[in-house]
């Protein structure tokens, strides 16, 4: 039988989702939990893998396993093999087309920035600290140059595996509550290190260092050279995959 998992974490002390043969990884983690709870051994396919240092709100995956267990027991059991920082939300029985990856119609990212003179402390795990007031009208305007498909190979890592460097960006708000701006992005995949290295081209917009129009020259100039530097992995979260209607998993309240 198939299960659906939404999973939370905090991916600071973790070297990514993927696991290792050396090194703590969320994946690791996961199905050394749900293999106790099974008594057998579960692997589990994410819907999108995080990178070290990165968040998630609700990572969903899939896993197979006869064991007959409630979705309470999956829930409990795991996280009482979990640490602190992982912990298993909700657990569905789903059929065997439900795939956690290719499932997924679009993936949902938050960068959030903490800006004000000051650094943080409580929130030093979850935001980047830019001390210099940002213009977020600016950054959002220059942002919606890369709403649609695109070749984004302005903003992908040089170590990136995807086999093609289009993606398709639905949405991109920029907003501030207070102190903190946030910077919504929504596509149907990402590349490699793509969120991280869109802000880090904004922030120079924010700034006044670079005019609105820089990130649409960006895009069609496809030279990651050219682009703004990888913005920190800390303020990065993994909201959420969506998926269609049918699977009626639990993932909204997320994004």
């Amino acid at each position: 039988m198939r299960f659906a998992l939404g999973i939370e974490y905090d991916g600071t002390d973790f070297f990514g989702w993927q696991r290792l043969s050396h090194g703590r990884s969320v994946q690791g983690d996961v199905e050394t939990a749900l293999s106790f709870v099974a008594a057998h051994a579960v692997e589990v396919t994410c819907a999108g893998r995080t990178d070290a240092g990165v968040h998630a709100r609700c990572q969903v995956v899939h896993f197979d396993s006869d064991a007959v267990r409630s979705e309470r027991a999956w829930v409990l059991g795991a996280n009482s093999r979990l640490a602190r920082d992982v912990a298993v939300l909700w657990a569905r029985p789903v059929s065997d087309e439900f795939h956690a990856r290719f499932g997924a119609r679009a993936r949902r990212y938050r960068y959030t920035i903490l800006n004000r003179p000051m650094r943080a402390a409580l929130q030093s795990r979850y935001v980047t600290w830019e001390r210099t007031p940002l213009d977020i009208d600016a950054m959002q305007r220059a942002a919606q140059a890369l709403i649609g498909e695109h070749d984004f190979s302005a903003f992908r890592t040089v170590a990136c595996q995807a086999n093609s460097p289009n993606r398709n960006v639905r949405e991109i708000t920029v907003s501030r509550c207070g102190d903190e701006i946030a910077i919504d992005i929504e596509a149907n995949a990402f590349l490699h290190h793509m969120v991280r290295n869109i802000v880090g081209s904004l922030l120079p917009v924010g700034r006044g260092e670079r005019d609105e129009a820089w990130l649409a020259e960006l895009l069609q100039g496809r030279d990651r050279s050219v682009a703004g530097p990888t913005a920190p992995a800390t303020g990065l979260t993994f909201l959420a995959p969506r998926y269609p209607a049918q699977w009626n998993l639990p993932i909204e309240v997320c994004l």
